[in-house]
């Protein structure tokens, strides 16, 4: 069986993969993510997580690379991963009391056949209202920086939603179940 990589550096995408049971190395795509421009959010998600997969495949034979990339999108606007105070602020007090759409671009790339396929997860996160105080709090943890949306569900955040209608998964940063159905497809159960 050829090796499994996976091209982040995001801790909680490796925890993730390690509940699909299978074997892998972690090795960081270092992609620069802002060099990619596309209106379509799915459709911007599934070109970073490809974009990241080959970056890294063209490192290494013999081996199934898989990346993601997770944005959060709320009308006509893509979040990406806040530039710095400032900028999560912004992002939080525009999600602030409403519901936003987490979309995750998956792909998976055959290093030595450059057979790949790309996929994408969206889920549905609703934000209860929030004070201004607890915004300034949150981005003062920290917790915000490198994060799509400005935020870590898994984390402080988990106190900001109301509700999620979909994968729980996908907005930590992997959809684990179409991940592992995909993984299929390359004879990885």
């Amino acid at each position: 069986m050829k090796k499994i990589i996976l091209a982040s550096s995001s801790p909680q995408r490796q925890s993730l993969m390690q509940k699909l049971g299978v074997d892998f190395i972690v090795e960081p795509a270092d992609f620069d993510e802002a060099s990619v421009a596309i209106g379509n959010p799915r459709k911007l998600a599934q070109a970073l997580a490809l974009a990241k997969a080959q970056k890294v495949a063209r490192r290494h034979s013999g081996a199934l690379v898989i990346g993601a990339d997770t944005i959060v999108n709320l009308g006509h606007e893509i979040f990406g991963k806040p530039r710095d105070a400032k900028h999560a602020r912004e992002m939080l007090k525009k999600l602030n009391g409403r519901g936003h759409t987490v979309i995750t671009g998956v792909a998976i790339y055959d290093a030595d056949t450059h057979k790949f396929l790309t996929d994408a997860v969206e889920t549905k996160v609703h934000f209860r209202p929030l004070s201004d105080l607890e915004i300034g709090a949150y981005v003062k943890s920290g917790e915000p920086f490198g994060k799509a949306g400005g935020y870590a569900i898994q984390g402080l955040a988990a106190f900001f939603v109301e509700k999620v209608e979909g994968d729980y998964f996908n907005v930590v940063g992997l959809p684990l179940e179409r991940l592992a159905e995909r993984l299929k497809e390359f004879g990885v159960s």
